[in-house]
């Protein structure tokens, strides 16, 4: 049995395509990565929300196999960073870039 690597070879050319620099690029992934990531932390917030206890005795605290099974199925999810460049590669993120405006004076 294989193990599966996280780590998976880019193409550099092809994620500098869709903006034409790969800082860019990088910037708009890692700001999709925080997103994905910030959502399912908070999903997982909620689910283990329910099984929050007010009692701070060691021993009155016990294992809950739900709430295991829960951590792990987010334990294995795909990471957001894989998850947002996928999106990127295969052209499902919306970006644009933000202009400079008169108002803001430019740095000398």
């Amino acid at each position: 049995m294989a193990i599966q690597s996280s780590i998976i070879p880019r193409d550099i050319d092809k994620l500098a395509a869709q903006t034409g620099n790969i800082y860019e690029s990088v910037v708009v992934i890692s700001k999709r990565a925080k997103q994905i990531a910030s959502n399912i932390k908070e999903e997982l917030n909620n689910k283990l929300a329910e099984f929050a206890t007010t009692v701070d005795n060691l021993e009155e605290v016990f294992e809950n196999r739900e709430q295991i099974e829960i951590s792990k199925f987010y334990e294995r999810m795909p990471k957001s960073t894989s998850t947002a460049t996928e999106e990127f590669i295969e052209g499902k993120l919306n970006f644009r870039r933000r202009e400079a405006t008169e108002s803001t004076p430019e740095p000398q």
